[in-house]
């Protein structure tokens, strides 16, 4: 088939649908189809490139800088001071690629590739030009929804007063964008029940839970190289607590920072480190020190693979307190590592963390309870080993090839949607 995958969100970014949407276009080309991707370019200027080793061709947009959200590629900009008064972060060279009015060449670039199906990961300006043009061209389109209005919403503090019907008619919005294709998916059940209608006929497109998936050959347990070890600077005999991803509010990395205060008053040695950038490191860098827990917390900043892999390796166990997961990439390639995970009860967090099976479930916010669950896994050997072990048959179920073939046979399906409404 010739498919496009369209996202203005993508690799080298590196949240969960800038990492899906490029394992989607890598697997898709390595199982033989014609593959384009659509996304805004990261220096403004449109062009396309052709990678000959995957095979796979991508067409950057022309793309102008949208504040309040770093891209996430470069390393967030230290807080900024005129007259010893902080800058608002609106000021800072800082933000997130967006293409502005891309129809034009989207249509261009979609009339020479005559795509048999589109895949579309994102509900911005791309997306809305691709629908355009979709429903101009008689195109089938599967739309996946990745994300909680939060992800969105949370970004923004001065939305605070108005956040709830706000966060609503986010909500509504990302409800229509799934309905505008023949086909539509979410990484987990959770997530579709917190976003679609539970009466699903007034839906009018058929939606599934279908895994983001992970390449489970490239996560396994293992001792870290020794390379990566010098390289980071990392001492394998501490116990270690391990976050990855981005480091931005609604990531709520703060609750486990103060959870850890607490770990240490058992655990004395152990350390918490955090891979990932973002807008909330400078806050969360304050609270370590403020907290007086500076010599156990390290910031080791954006890791890309090969690395990370290496370094999910020198983890004990993995500790998120997110309430905005639609599923977590991290979940699955912590768990496909052999970790014991620690995550708190709320979006579809549960799915992957399960309670007292592979590792401990808390209830959001609590402090104490998320500083009890990591001493307790931490504390016992046997414990730690077995939640491990049941981490490797939670992340089992959740290999990329599967996901992989099921949107196969999806993109087969919407076609002939398509080709029925005919």
């Amino acid at each position: 088939m010739k498919i496009v995958v369209a996202s203005d969100i993508y690799y080298p970014m590196t949240n969960g649908v800038a990492v899906f949407a490029h394992n989607l276009a890598l697997g898709l080309a390595k199982r033989g189809h014609e593959v384009l991707v659509i996304c805004p370019s990261f220096n403004g200027r449109r062009h396309k490139r052709k990678d000959h080793k995957t095979g796979v061709t991508t067409l950057y947009l022309k793309s102008i800088r949208f504040p309040f959200y770093p891209d996430q590629i470069r390393k967030v900009e230290d807080r900024k001071e005129l007259l010893g008064v902080t800058l608002p972060r609106i000021i800072y060279k800082n933000g997130i690629w967006a293409a502005p009015y891309p129809y034009p060449e989207i249509k261009k670039e979609l009339d020479k590739f005559q795509p048999d199906v589109i895949h579309l990961q994102t509900a911005e300006t791309i997306a809305l030009a691709i629908q355009a043009y979709a429903r101009r061209y008689d195109v089938p389109m599967v739309s996946t929804g990745h994300a909680y209005p939060d992800n969105i919403t949370g970004q923004f503090k001065f939305l605070k007063p108005v956040k709830k019907p706000v966060d609503a008619l986010v909500r509504a919005y990302m409800n229509s964008f799934l309905k505008h294709s023949e086909y539509a998916t979410m990484p987990t059940e959770m997530a579709i029940d917190d976003l679609v209608p539970k009466n699903r006929r007034r839906f009018k497109v058929p939606v599934e839970a279908l895994s983001n998936g992970v390449d489970l050959s490239q996560f396994s347990p293992g001792k870290p190289k020794a390379s990566i070890l010098k390289k980071y600077k990392i001492d394998v005999g501490r116990p270690r607590v391990l976050y990855v991803g981005r480091v931005d509010p609604e990531k709520s990395i703060g609750v486990v920072l103060t959870a850890f205060k607490e770990v240490l008053s058992k655990i004395p040695e152990a350390e918490f480190m955090i891979v990932g950038d973002g807008t909330d490191k400078m806050n969360l860098e304050k609270m370590t020190e403020e907290h007086g827990i500076s010599g156990n917390v390290r910031f080791l900043g954006r890791v890309l693979p090969p690395d990370l892999q290496e370094i999910y390796r020198t983890g004990d166990l993995f500790a998120t307190a997110s309430e905005t997961e639609t599923q977590g990439i991290v979940l699955i390639e912590a768990a496909a590592t052999g970790l014991p995970l620690v995550a708190v009860d709320a979006g579809a967090v549960s799915e992957l963390c399960q309670d007292k099976r592979n590792g401990i479930l808390c209830e959001p916010k609590d402090v104490s309870g998320i500083a009890n669950a990591i001493v307790t896994i931490l504390s016992d050997k046997k414990l730690k080993g077995e939640y491990g072990k049941n981490s490797l048959e939670v992340a089992a179920k959740h290999d990329l090839n599967t996901t992989l073939s099921r949107f196969e046979e999806i993109y087969q399906t919407a076609i002939e949607l398509r080709t029925f409404d005919d």
